[in-house]
């Protein structure tokens, strides 16, 4: 078993590929070194990650794109880089994206969420074989500056609603709010009509249904909500939509305040 040391000033989760917010980066981050797909990895908020290796190990980091460096040299991205003891490896402030994500070599054990400075990884045994060829392609990062745009198709409950309330939200901006966390996206814009227009779909409404990644719902406020990776089990508010599943790690990579296209 290997270890890191985390120095002070990231919001970083250890999480399975499937609790991340970017699967496609998690996933190629571990393909890049030959890890299985279940393994642990880094979740790194923006940027201003640190971590001392004690032992040697390999890394690959993906997702969001800034300078990345490896005992001040600069780390290639979306590439397994094999790390000496002793190494320092440091995430700068993210310029594209939004998450970085970082694969260990063997990958890293589950820890207590969120990181805290001075806590110890550790991470299974370094192979000395050569690294695989990823069959998962590199995606670059998202441009803050341009409009994430996500395909979604018609929820369960979009026939309780006219043909107006799916035009508009499929071909009106909405903005990333400040408020979205890791449960969900809450989009900003000009209100949709809440009120279903009978009786029969009003009462349907108000039943509680299943909820999944990628749940577009409806809630109270008319602003939409969709639904990422922490999404409780359950949700009262209609699910008009679907976001594809292709199409929803860049949701995950937006960014406050970033413009969100919708497209049905």
């Amino acid at each position: 078993m290997g270890a890191v040391v985390v120095e002070p000033g990231s919001a970083t989760l250890v999480l399975d590929p499937g609790q991340v917010l970017d699967r496609a980066s998690m996933h190629l981050a571990n393909a890049l070194l030959g890890n299985p797909g279940s393994a642990a990895g880094l979740e790194v908020l923006l940027g201003g990650l640190k971590l001392r290796f004690v032992t040697g190990s390999a890394v690959a980091v993906t997702g969001a794109e800034g300078m990345v460096t490896l005992n001040g040299n600069e780390l290639p991205f979306n590439k397994a880089v094999r790390v000496a003891p002793g190494a320092v490896l440091e995430l700068g402030p993210a310029l594209f994206g939004l998450r970085y994500y970082v694969g260990v070599q063997g990958g890293i054990s589950a820890q207590a969420e969120p990181l805290q400075a001075g806590a110890a990884l550790t991470f299974g045994r370094s192979q000395a074989h050569a690294f695989p060829e990823a069959t998962q392609p590199a995606r670059r990062a998202l441009d803050p500056e341009r409009p994430v745009v996500a395909r979604v198709s018609r929820g369960p409950r979009t026939r309780n609603y006219d043909a107006g309330t799916w035009l508009r939200l499929t071909s009106e901006p909405w903005i990333l709010s400040p408020e979205s966390d890791r449960a969900g996206a809450r989009l900003a814009g000009r209100p949709l009509d809440v009120d279903a227009p009978s009786e029969v779909a009003a009462t349907e409404e108000h039943q509680p249904q299943r909820l999944i990644s990628g749940s577009v719902l409806l809630p109270p406020s008319g602003l939409p909500v969709i639904a990422l990776a922490g999404h409780p089990d359950t949700a009262h508010s209609p699910v008009i939509a679907m976001v594809r599943d292709e199409d929803l790690d860049l949701i995950g990579q937006a960014r406050p305040g970033q413009m969100v296209h919708l497209l049905g």
